[in-house]
């Protein structure tokens, strides 16, 4: 795994782990085989050949600056792009946010049919566990099964998925900027939780250090939705990779909408300063993550 990178580096820093994570998971998704096949094709369309990478780069880079091994944390972070990319393929999905397009090319049910998708996106939730379960992801069963556990929590009822359910549930009339904070926490922000705290469980961390990760990551979280938000006004289809302009078309709360396009930003870098003064104890030890800040508040895709 590469060393920590300069602030100035930081995107060719990231590119390399992206590079990384690319590579082990095409060792570690399953190949086409037999006559389900096309689930293995499905699941490796989707996460393969595209994507930030941002969750699984938080879990290695909070593994390397607190002296966790480089190796578990690249399962560990395959385990949770996984379940990122299962999530993406679901929300595609016609009775979801119903996308054609996703990371630039034609969403999974597009290509497969909406069955297909759905099976593919299980496939991937399904794997994420089965990796967390092998000594590659870290050598003490019992941190093993916390990481498991700690996954189980940020994709499932309290977490992503409950976050989702209040996003198609709850009426557009009924959202204040409370209640969207809430929604993202959930639906965004915990799976970027689980990269901070595993990154800490395969270093063996101190509970102090947890509790600053999960204040660094509870505002780099909100950040990168509110930069999402401003994305969906100010970007454009080519370099975002998906639909624009959905919210307002839709008339959909957002940080936006709630806020204006001045007030958003302006939050999302009062969140970015949060960010960084929770790494402060960490000196330069920190400087990549640090880096994620700013790379999450000048993103354009």
């Amino acid at each position: 795994m590469d060393k920590p990178v300069a602030a100035s580096g930081f995107r060719s820093g990231l590119a390399s782990v992206a590079a990384d994570v690319e590579t082990a998971l095409d060792r570690l998704l399953p190949r086409p085989t037999g006559h389900h096949a096309v689930l293995a094709e499905a699941m490796r369309y989707a996460a393969l050949g595209g994507g930030k990478r941002l969750r699984p780069f938080l879990v290695i880079e909070t593994a390397r600056m607190l002296g966790g091994d480089a190796d578990n944390a690249l399962t560990v972070g395959c385990a949770l792009e996984c379940l990122h990319v299962y999530s993406l393929v679901h929300d595609d999905l016609p009775c979801m946010d119903d996308d054609d397009l996703r990371r630039g090319k034609p969403t999974v049910h597009k290509v497969y049919g909406d069955a297909m998708a759905v099976l593919a996106g299980d496939g991937l939730l399904t794997h994420a566990f089965e990796l967390l379960a092998t000594d590659a992801a870290h050598p003490d069963p019992a941190v093993r099964a916390r990481l498991v556990l700690e996954l189980a929590r940020a994709g499932g009822a309290s977490g992503m998925i409950g976050g989702q359910v209040v996003d198609i549930t709850v009426a557009e009339a009924a959202r204040d900027t409370a209640l969207i904070t809430q929604l993202q926490a959930m639906k965004t922000g915990a799976l970027i939780r689980f990269a901070m705290k595993a990154g800490a469980l395969i270093a063996d961390a101190q509970p102090q250090d947890i509790a600053a990760l999960d204040r660094y990551a509870d505002a780099l979280g909100l950040a990168f939705q509110i930069q999402d938000d401003v994305l969906d006004v100010e970007g454009d289809m080519e370099t975002v990779g998906k639909a624009v302009g959905k919210d307002a078309d839709l008339g959909k709360a957002t940080f936006v909408s709630l806020l204006g396009l001045d007030g958003a930003k302006d939050k999302a870098r009062s969140l970015g300063e949060t960010a960084r003064a929770a790494l402060a104890p960490y000196g330069e030890k920190a400087q990549t993550l640090l880096g994620t800040v700013d790379f999450v508040l000048e993103r354009r895709h």
